[in-house]
């Protein structure tokens, strides 16, 4: 039997926290229904789903590269280096690797890249469903000590009512500096403080 490995990662787009890889080894004889693009499916079946993977899989694993990584590397050099961990952390070696996307990290395993894998091959739907709720689970953690930033609701990216926090607060040290918009608000403080808008 070929082990095939998928692997994904979520947390490109985010101003900040860590990007996180995950890698899955399905095992053919525990089938598991409903895999699909992380994205496409609800918080509460991807939560049910990330459960079922990691009880069925013959081997997973799930890594991240820092925001300081990220700053210094750049965001796709840094994803890289979150799936050669995540691949690097499985129990098992496999015999080949898919990722979604258009490149692969370095890797002494033959690897593919699969445009839209996400949505076409099981092992790489299952990465996506680790990946993704492991790193919803960091950002709601993250909101817990940071509330100011609205952190669980849209988990990092860049949505108005996080740009807005994020102008009104300024930058943490959670937050990626190499991204144009913290970047922006580092070199262009409010003229307010926290006082002015009680």
């Amino acid at each position: 039997m070929i082990l095939l490995c998928g692997v994904d990662e979520a947390g490109r787009g985010p101003l900040c926290g860590p990007v996180v890889a995950a890698a899955v080894i399905l095992d053919p004889a525990r089938p598991i229904v409903g895999l699909a693009d992380s994205k496409k499916l609800s918080d509460k079946r991807r939560d049910k789903l990330a459960l079922e993977i990691r009880e069925k899989a013959l081997a997973w694993a799930i890594a991240e590269a820092s925001v300081a990584e990220i700053d210094r590397l750049n965001i796709l050099h840094a994803s890289m280096l979150a799936m050669q961990r995540a691949v690097a952390g499985l129990a098992r070696r496999p015999d080949k690797v898919v990722v979604d996307g258009n490149r692969c990290p370095q890797l002494d395993i033959p690897c593919e890249a699969i445009v839209k894998g996400d949505a076409l091959v099981q092992e790489i739907s299952a990465a996506s469903i680790l990946a993704k709720t492991a790193r919803d689970a960091q950002l709601v953690e993250l909101d817990k000590r940071y509330p100011q930033y609205g952190l669980a609701g849209h988990k990092g990216y860049p949505t108005a009512a996080h740009l807005k926090a994020l102008r009104a607060h300024g930058a943490c040290e959670i937050y990626r500096r190499s991204f144009a918009p913290v970047h922006d608000i580092i070199a262009n403080p409010p003229l307010w403080t926290d006082e002015d808008l009680k």
